[in-house]
């Protein structure tokens, strides 16, 4: 049997504990996030996203520099770039390895099929989304170009 995202603990952005049990009974939005990537854009989309569909997806940025060295900020400086520039209002989490040996356990049992029952994947890029259904099970795999107001995602959502 799989896991689910509810066997794993993040710290969120300000060092307290963001634990996904926390969202059971709602669908989970993780999205790897960057303050400088061409996709950063796409915080935008999340924000308002969060804001419309709030009683149906959480949403939990996760800054990560796996990715062309894309957030090298520290977590002060995230959350302020965040606040100013996207007026964020969704948890985001310290920085987080989603690729090597070194990657959080979270993201082991994202991308690998014996731990999530339902796909291996590989992270591609920063904003690639991981919807997690109301059961804390993973449902989709979403590419990090889809944006997140797409047809494609609300849809995932509303199933």
């Amino acid at each position: 049997m799989a896991n689910t995202v509810y066997d794993y603990k993040l710290q969120h952005i300000d060092g307290s504990e963001l634990d996904l049990s926390a969202y059971k009974g709602k669908k989970i939005l993780l999205v790897n996030t960057a303050s400088q990537c061409g996709l950063t854009p796409q915080y935008a989309q999340l924000q308002e996203l969060h804001e419309s569909m709030k009683d149906k997806v959480q949403i939990i940025g996760l800054p990560c520099n796996d990715f062309g060295a894309q957030e090298p900020e520290a977590e002060d400086k995230i959350s302020y770039f965040c606040e100013v520039n996207y007026h964020i209002t969704f948890p985001l989490t310290k920085k987080i390895k989603v690729l090597g040996d070194d990657k959080h356990p979270l993201y082991k049992y994202l991308t690998e099929k014996s731990m999530n029952g339902l796909e291996d994947s590989e992270v591609k890029w920063n904003f690639q989304k991981y919807l997690i259904n109301e059961n804390g099970h993973l449902q989709k795999v979403i590419s990090p170009m889809v944006e997140p107001l797409s047809e494609e995602l609300i849809s995932e959502i509303e199933k």
